[in-house]
């Protein structure tokens, strides 16, 4: 029986997790649950599966929350410190890192403190802390496990691997969203409900525009680094439409191994969840004899310059990957809100690091820091 904690349980990756666990309810079970402010989704999780702790950000909705459950014995905590009390629970194993944003850095560094394998799918632990989070990983001897799509295959690639120098480059495929093909002309009078319309995958409405201006294949590039230790120079991004081929390695020899399978996150949910196992998953199956075939194409880093930046920051290092997060993170929201065009997203990221003084290894405080300024130096330029 592995206890798992989901931080981020009613968003999609954390429903995601709870339906893994709800196939396999032999082999797991839910210690704490923490969420923003869903408490009528989080209500309906903590019956359900009866976890020692729950958490809710905001503490007004805590406080309604804790009415809900008194009859349940259910602790309900709120606010970064019962964020960090679900992340360390004594019983717990593994800690399902999917709350969005930057509050999930520090719970994460909490929990690999006190020894709890990580199966990560917050993007900004890695993009904003890598320099800080690799180094706790290794100190405590503690597992990381990818659970986004990408890095969950090329780790599931890397399985069985003898030595780091067998490997010569990381491929990390992306479907090209829902604007693939076309130029920047095209992308001017992009509105909020056509960004939302990813052709492959079901996810979150930010990750969802993230994906259609491929800044989150920038944030997948610069994680990548940081997970299998590898120079930007041999990260390289495909386009892959089909969503099939979900990453590939490219080793020393010459030979490729590619992890193919249907668009169904549950998948590298649950291999993070058993690794090193494997367990039986419902679903659709590939059918090759059908599938009429597989296409490459090279992304368009020009009219795309999310996947261009990102690169630019990430070999920059330091803080500035901070910057490129921090800078969409607004851009995002203002675009969601429907305060900004869609390419504003990109002159925001751009604005954002040219304004910006680079720190060599930003502490977890300065890379707080540096986010509010980011936010800051936008909502003078952009008010």
């Amino acid at each position: 029986m592995k206890r798992i904690v989901i931080l981020g349980s009613t968003g999609s990756i954390g429903c995601q997790t709870l339906e893994v666990v709800r196939e396999h309810r032999e082999d797991f079970e839910i210690t704490a649950l923490a969420a923003g402010s869903s408490i009528d989704k989080l209500e309906v999780q903590a019956r359900e599966f009866l976890p020692k702790l729950v958490c809710v950000w905001d503490s007004e909705k805590a406080l309604e929350l804790k009415k809900r459950l008194s009859d349940t014995g259910i602790g309900v905590v709120n606010g970064m410190e019962g964020m960090i009390a679900c992340a360390t629970e004594v019983s717990a194993d593994i800690v399902v890192g999917a709350v969005v944003g930057m509050i999930g850095i520090l719970p994460t560094i909490e929990a690999i403190k006190a020894g709890k394998d990580i199966a990560l799918a917050n993007k900004e632990t890695l993009v904003t802390a890598g320099h800080i989070i690799m180094p706790l990983v290794k100190e405590k001897g503690v597992k990381l496990l990818p659970v986004d799509s990408e890095h969950s295959a090329i780790f599931q690639c890397l399985q069985g691997l003898h030595g780091e120098k067998e490997v010569e480059r990381l491929i990390l495929t992306a479907s090209g969203g829902p604007f693939r093909g076309r130029k920047l002309s095209d992308l001017k009078d992009i509105q909020v409900e056509d960004a939302l319309k990813h052709p492959n995958w079901a996810m979150g409405r930010k990750i969802t525009i993230d994906s259609s201006t491929m800044v989150n294949k920038g944030l997948e590039v610069i994680e990548a680094k940081w997970l299998f230790d590898v120079d930007f120079d041999n990260i390289q991004v495909v386009l892959q439409p089909q969503s099939i081929i979900h990453s590939m390695v490219q080793f020393t020899d010459g030979a490729v191994m590619a992890q193919l399978g249907t668009p169904d996150m549950r998948l590298p949910i649950q291999y993070a969840l058993y690794y090193p196992y494997r367990s039986p998953l419902s679903g659709d199956r590939l059918d090759f004899g059908s599938m009429g075939g597989i296409t490459f194409e090279k992304p368009d880093m020009e009219t795309f310059r999310g996947l261009s930046m990102a690169y630019e920051a990430g070999k920059a290092g330091g803080s500035v990957p901070t910057v490129y997060n921090a800078a969409n993170e607004r851009a995002v929201a203002r675009f969601l809100n429907k305060e900004i065009g869609y390419l504003t997203i990109y002159e925001m990221i751009e604005y954002a690091l040219n304004k910006h003084t680079r720190i060599e290894n930003p502490t977890f405080e300065e890379i707080l820091s540096i986010e509010k300024e980011t936010y800051r130096l936008l909502d003078e330029k952009w008010n």
